[in-house]
């Protein structure tokens, strides 16, 4: 099973040219401040870990992921809370969206005013869920036989490659012991995370539709309290 899209490949190349890079920052910056709950030493806290390294290939400033660190002890910082939200989109399209918040009463009626303008709406819980699954999602820049190779060596259940590196799907629980593996191994990892995959087949739109679901997509990705947007559209 592969976690490859074509919008998931726009999101990933948009990210490295993101003039919103304020925006940008915000949401790793919540997502340190509550992995960093766990201790602040990413070398005993792999969740801290993975998403410095996110920042790192951000090119967020060092004094921002250290802001983003010294939240986790503040008042601030214990406020936050994850939240998982369930929708569809035009087409059909199911969609899950991750967020970090210190105020859901904010934050939930942001998310649905975005979906209804764009074609979508809310979901009942589990109605959409049941169309993913959770596994850890890698990405490395490195390409080739042996690159694909060294990944399934260190553990992985797939590797696909595409136009810019190799996608690496795990299991959630061997998410950072194959990533440890890949650096130990001289691979350069961009990015190490766990994501909703669709268990099934993906939905192709083309035309309007497609338009449409990718207008959404960007515009919830876009709030400021949201972490992350998954979805089956191809």
């Amino acid at each position: 099973m592969s976690g490859h899209s074509k919008w998931e490949t726009t999101k990933r190349q948009k990210a490295v040219v993101d003039a919103k890079r304020g925006a940008l920052f915000t949401k790793i910056g919540n997502q340190i401040a509550i992995a960093a709950r766990a201790g602040a030493d990413p070398a005993m806290n792999p969740s801290l870990a993975m998403v410095l390294e996110k920042a790192k290939h951000a090119n967020m400033p060092k004094a921002n992921i250290e802001r983003a660190i010294a939240r986790a002890a503040s008042k601030e910082g214990a406020a936050l809370i994850e939240e998982t939200y369930e929708a569809y989109g035009p087409g059909g399209i199911g969609v899950i969206i991750e967020v970090a918040t210190d105020n859901k009463n904010r934050t939930m009626p942001d998310v649905r005013n975005t979906l209804q303008k764009n074609g979508g709406r809310m979901a009942d819980p589990g109605s959409v869920m049941f169309q993913f699954e959770r596994k850890g999602v890698i990405f490395i820049s490195d390409k080739g036989e042996d690159a694909l190779m060294a990944a399934l060596d260190a553990g992985a259940e797939d590797a696909s490659e595409e136009e810019d590196g190799i996608e690496i799907i795990t299991a959630p629980s061997d998410l950072m012991k194959v990533r440890q593996a890949l650096v130990d191994g001289g691979l350069t990892v961009t990015s190490a995370e766990l994501k909703y995959l669709p268990s099934g087949a993906r939905i192709e739109l083309d035309g309007e539709d497609l338009e449409k679901a990718e207008k959404l997509l960007e515009a919830v990705d876009d709030l400021d309290d949201v972490t992350a947007v998954h979805t089956n559209l191809e």
